[in-house]
């Protein structure tokens, strides 16, 4: 189902994409958008590890260094059938946690200092299994090419933008409604960073069931998103607004309206699913 609704909302915004592109840019500017939102995704993709790591100041530790957590993830690793990941501790108090790199050979989980004082081993578990999950699931591969198509969109609103504001005209589009152009302008973007962020959501509730299902203990999952809802919004993080879909629980908050543009499911439901998925497997 997680999968299906991934497939419709990215075909959603290729037609997005390929609409917006053929109304503001024509063909040519759709391409260079196109390959200029590319490459700027293509070095976020494989430079993903290194350049959030050292955003949040994230320290590599070895087995000496906090054994409970090499053992937790070594076994999960191996139930999950992929390799044992690199392992960081970011000096943050908000108990919080993501996974980056591009694969299963270059992937690293990042977990806070508060995170490790206020799950006990079970739920710490189930945040484990979560983040290998998104690993496991090619989840950041999805989230570039979203990021990707997106990012293409808003270039070429931008650029017909300004074009509108100083008169130039482009031969591809002389026969185009203005009205259309301009409505296009403020649509297309706006529409293609809700199709990101429902992609994104989608990709958690995937990653909720998979974690689940690796460590074999969804309540303890669900205990674990409780206390970590609590604790980020006790203990505010400094987060970067563009990693914030990263961690497993939304570092910034907000309310009503913003629960739309949120790169996260709402809290409850992801819950009251981890709780569905338990009742299910006792019965």
């Amino acid at each position: 189902m997680i999968t299906m609704k991934t497939v419709f909302l990215m075909t959603l915004l290729t037609v997005l994409l390929v609409g917006a592109g053929g109304m503001l840019g024509g063909e040519s500017g759709l391409i260079v958008a196109f390959i200029f939102a590319l490459v700027m995704n293509s070095v976020s993709y494989w430079f993903s590890d290194k350049i959030v790591l050292r955003m949040y100041g994230a320290r590599e530790v070895g087995f000496y260094d906090i054994p409970k957590l090499h053992r937790i993830v070594e076994d999960l690793a191996m139930r999950a059938q992929m390799p044992m990941p690199r392992l960081y501790v970011i000096p943050e108090e908000t108990p919080n946690a993501f996974a980056t790199g591009r694969n299963e050979r270059h992937a690293a989980v990042a977990v806070t200092q508060g995170i490790l004082r206020i799950l006990d081993e079970a739920e710490l578990r189930g945040v484990l299994a979560h983040e290998l999950s998104h690993v496991k699931n090619r989840d950041i591969l999805v989230g570039t090419i979203a990021a990707t198509m997106a990012g293409a969109i808003s270039m070429m609103a931008n650029i017909a933008h300004w074009g509108m504001i100083f008169g130039s005209r482009n031969d591809d589009r002389e026969d185009g409604h203005p009205i259309a152009a301009l409505l296009t302008i403020f649509v297309a973007p706006l529409a293609a960073m809700l199709v990101q962020l429902a992609i994104s959501r989608s990709r958690e509730y995937g990653a909720d069931a998979t974690g689940a299902a690796i460590s074999a203990d969804p309540l303890s999952l669900a205990n674990a998103l409780r206390k970590l809802h609590i604790g980020a919004a006790r203990i505010p993080m400094e987060a970067n607004p563009a990693t914030a879909h990263m961690f497993i629980v939304n570092p910034l908050t907000g309310g009503g309206l913003m629960k739309l543009f949120s790169t996260h499911p709402p809290m409850e439901e992801r819950i009251r699913r981890l709780e569905s998925m338990a009742g299910a497997a006792s019965r």
